[in-house]
C-alpha cells in the first residue's frame, strides 16, 4: 500500500485573511495548514536562507571584501520576505520579497562598474544605480505590476553578468581561475534558468499540475510545486553568483589578494574561495603582534 494523504478541499480562507498580494501562485491556499497560505512555497525558502547564511559566514570568516556581506544580507532578506509573502499572501510582504531582490543586486552592479575608476567616479556609479533603484521602486509601487519588477530584475542581472564575463576575460590571466569562474557562472545560470523554467511551467499549466497533485496526494504532490523548485534552484544559483563575485573580486581589486586564496568545495556541491593556510597563519600572527 502506497503512503499518501488525499488533499483536502480548498478552504474558504485562513489565518491571514483575504490575500492582498498582486500575485497568487499555483499552489492551492491553506490546504496544508490554516496558518500557512502556501506551505511548499513557504518552506522551500529555508534552502534559500540557509545558502545565503552560509555565504555570509564564509565572507566573514574568509576575510572577503565587506561589500559581499551586504550582498549576502540582501539575499537573506529576500528569503525571509519570500517566506512571509507565501505564508500570508499579503502585499506588504510581497514587497519585502521583491524589492530587496533589486536592492541586493545593485551592490554587485556597483562593484563591477566601479572597477578601474577613481573614488569620485565610483561614487557617481553608486549615485546612478541608487537613483535607478529609487525610480524603479516608485514606478512599481504606482503601477503594482509584477512584470515591471521581473523585467527590471532580469535586465539588471544580465548587465552584471555580461560585465563580469568581460572583466574575467580581460583581468584574470590565471587559466585555472578563469576555468573555475566559467564553471561557477555556468552552474549558477543553469540552476537559475532551470528554476525559472519550472516557475513558468507551473504558472501556465496550473490546472494540470493541480489535478495531478490531487491525484497522487500528499506528500508526493509537493514535489510537483514548480514555484517551490524555483526557490531551491534560484537559492543555489544565487549562492554560486556570490562566490563568483568574490572570486572575481580578488582579481580586479588591484591589491594582488588572489594569491592568498584557494578555490575549494564542500560536499562536492558547495564551492567557496578560502584563505590559504599560510595566509590565515599570517593574519593570526598579526593579531598577536
Amino acid at each position: 500500500m502506497k503512503f499518501h494523504i488525499p488533499y483536502p478541499p480548498v478552504p474558504e480562507g485562513g489565518f491571514w485573511g483575504t490575500p492582498t498580494s498582486t500575485i497568487d501562485w499555483c499552489e492551492e491556499n491553506y490546504v496544508v495548514s490554516p496558518y500557512i497560505a502556501e506551505a511548499v512555497n513557504t518552506v522551500t525558502n529555508a534552502g534559500f536562507i540557509a545558502l545565503a547564511l552560509f555565504a555570509l559566514l564564509n565572507v566573514y570568516y574568509q576575510k572577503h571584501d565587506k561589500t559581499y556581506i551586504f550582498v549576502a544580507i540582501g539575499f537573506i532578506t529576500v528569503g525571509v520576505g519570500s517566506w512571509l509573502f507565501h505564508m500570508s499572501l499579503l502585499y506588504e510582504y510581497q514587497l519585502l520579497d521583491e524589492l530587496p531582490m533589486i536592492y541586493a543586486t545593485c551592490i554587485p552592479y556597483w562593484v563591477m562598474f566601479s572597477h578601474g575608476k577613481n573614488k569620485s567616479d565610483s561614487l557617481k556609479v553608486a549615485g546612478h544605480i541608487t537613483a535607478a533603484a529609487i525610480t524603479l521602486t516608485a514606478i512599481y509601487l504606482h503601477y503594482r505590476n509584477p512584470t515591471i519588477h521581473q523585467a527590471a530584475y532580469g535586465i539588471l542581472n544580465a548587465v552584471i553578468i555580461f560585465k563580469g564575463v568581460h572583466l574575467a576575460h580581460t583581468e584574470v590571466q590565471d587559466a585555472t581561475a578563469r576555468k573555475n569562474l566559467n564553471m561557477l557562472l555556468a552552474i549558477g545560470l543553469t540552476s537559475f534558468l532551470s528554476g525559472y523554467a519550472l516557475w513558468n511551467i507551473d504558472i501556465h499549466l496550473c490546472d494540470f499540475w493541480r489535478s495531478t497533485r490531487r491525484s497522487i496526494g500528499m506528500p508526493w504532490g509537493f514535489l510537483l510545486e514548480g514555484h517551490g523548485w524555483w526557490h531551491l534552484l534560484t537559492g543555489y544559483g544565487v549562492y554560486y553568483y556570490i562566490v563568483y563575485l568574490e572570486y572575481l573580486g580578488l582579481y580586479i581589486n588591484g591589491d594582488n589578494r588572489e594569491k592568498d586564496y584557494e578555490f575549494r568545495w564542500s560536499y562536492w556541491i558547495l564551492p567557496h574561495v578560502d584563505l590559504t593556510p599560510a595566509a590565515r597563519a599570517r593574519l593570526e600572527n598579526k593579531k598577536h603582534e
